[in-house]
């Protein structure tokens, strides 16, 4: 069976990898696995050129399966789940491939509770797609019929980036921005409008770079994958805070007034301590992966709020969430997913989560946690599965991880795609995490490479 989806829905490049035909199908099939005979389903995307083609082509397959397909146009990935809940929709797919180049593009799925499919129903849909029998004209002892007894309907939504304009305005009425003077940069994306409108609504004054998407500039040279071009723009203007969302709008980092830029570790831990002070710190826990800065499981300890630690992919980070019935977590990447507003991560909410929890204050003066200096060394191997049997390596990881016990942490993982070992290591000092992640990574590309 072919393995079509990975940790974030479907991607590849478009019109290559996901292609009109596999989108068409993708959306029959999800549309005939809802459960009901007309199901309503909920259609988004970014601003890549491909976009409407797949938009097109999901749509046609929902309304061959004879379910009602409501186009919303440009959004970003969380209104999805957002308008799902809103108007008890059967299921939404989002047409986005985050922050890729536009060259690329994917689609991901949330189901009728919000939440994106799980491992199961992604499988089974590819199960589906491989069955011939599935696809046979009915009659034939096809488990479905091809063709429904009514044909779906196809039409746009009017008013949904009002709807989610007004979903973030409810989440924060309580949060003025009156005299902030706040730089965004959108990618180029699907935060293009709905980023500075909310901003503007609650007080700030607001500029912005790349928010005119040509649907081939997503993510060129801006979004939070290319920091730097926030970086240039709060320094060039004197902003008091600036923040970066990726292409789909599902994450961000921020930068403060002297160009620093703050990622998702210090961003979510100032947002844990705010929550946690307020009593809203759902079971005063908040989960994490295991690249989170040292830094901050420090500054939780203080603060006697426990931390899940997940693989990488907030995927993970939202498994972790629903079994402990917690509400907040992310990545360093800057995937922060507050599930007192939305099941996803919301790049926007998180923006603005963390500016309530400065209240009032400077970004440039962090106070919630003391991140320390992190490297990270990608080396290439022969084999990324000999790593566990590698026992000169595993020796030096042991060695080198109790040095710094209590201090900082040793973290060496194989790549799940590529033939690398991962060497990350954070210390006290730059120089003493460049001295060990050198010298394993050393090892490991005599031992392995």
């Amino acid at each position: 069976m072919r393995r079509l989806f990975g940790t974030d829905g479907v991607r590849g490049v478009a019109g290559e990898d996901v292609t009109a035909s596999l989108a068409l199908s993708l959306g029959r099939v999800a549309a005939l696995r809802c459960g009901v005979e007309r199901p309503r389903v909920f259609v988004i995307r970014d601003t890549r050129e491909s976009g409407e083609m797949l938009e097109s082509a999901i749509a046609a397959g929902v309304a061959e399966a004879g379910g009602e397909v409501l186009l919303g146009g440009v959004l970003p990935t969380p209104a999805a789940p957002l308008m799902v809940r809103r108007y008890g929709f059967d299921l939404a797919v989002v047409i986005s491939a985050s922050h890729n180049p536009y060259r690329d593009n994917g689609i991901k799925f949330f189901g009728a509770d919000g939440f994106k499919l799980s491992d199961a129903d992604e499988l089974e849909i590819e199960r589906q797609l491989d069955d011939p029998s599935f696809h046979a004209p009915a009659g034939l002892g096809s488990p479905e019929p091809a063709i429904p007894s009514e044909i779906g309907r196809i039409r746009p939504m009017r008013g949904t980036a009002d709807d989610y304009l007004r979903e973030l305005e409810l989440r924060f009425r309580d949060l003025s921005l009156d005299g902030v003077d706040v730089m965004l940069d959108c990618a180029n994306g699907a935060t293009y409008k709905v980023a500075p409108e909310i901003f503007r609504r609650l007080g700030a004054s607001v500029s912005v770079i790349a928010d005119r998407p040509d649907g081939r500039n997503i993510n060129d040279g801006c979004g939070s994958t290319h920091i730097q071009a926030l970086t240039t723009a709060v320094l060039a203007g004197g902003h008091d805070v600036g923040f970066s969302f990726d292409g789909d709008g599902d994450r961000l980092l921020g930068v403060d007034r002297t160009g620093r830029v703050v990622d998702g570790d210090e961003l979510l831990a100032l947002s844990a301590l705010h929550l946690r002070r307020h009593g809203r710190l759902s079971g005063d826990g908040v989960a994490v992966t295991v690249m989170t800065n040292y830094g901050f499981h420090r500054a939780m300890a203080d603060a006697g709020i426990e931390v899940a630690t997940t693989d990488v992919g907030d995927r993970y980070v939202l498994e972790a969430l629903r079994e402990r019935g917690w509400a907040l977590g992310g990545e360093q990447s800057g995937h922060i997913i507050d599930l007192g507003f939305a099941p996803s991560g919301d790049g926007i909410a998180a923006a603005l989560l963390a500016l309530e929890a400065l209240a009032g204050d400077d970004l440039s003066r962090p106070t919630a946690m003391d991140k320390l200096p992190q490297k990270l060394v990608n080396v290439r191997v022969r084999d990324r599965t000999a790593l566990d049997d590698a026992a000169r390596v595993q020796e030096a990881i042991a060695s080198e991880a109790a040095d710094l016990l209590g201090r900082g942490r040793v973290l060496v993982r194989s790549s799940g795609t590529e033939s690398l070992v991962r060497v990350m290591v954070e210390a006290p000092s730059a120089a003493e995490t460049t001295d060990i992640c050198g010298r394993l990574a050393a090892l490991i590309e005599a031992e392995l490479a």
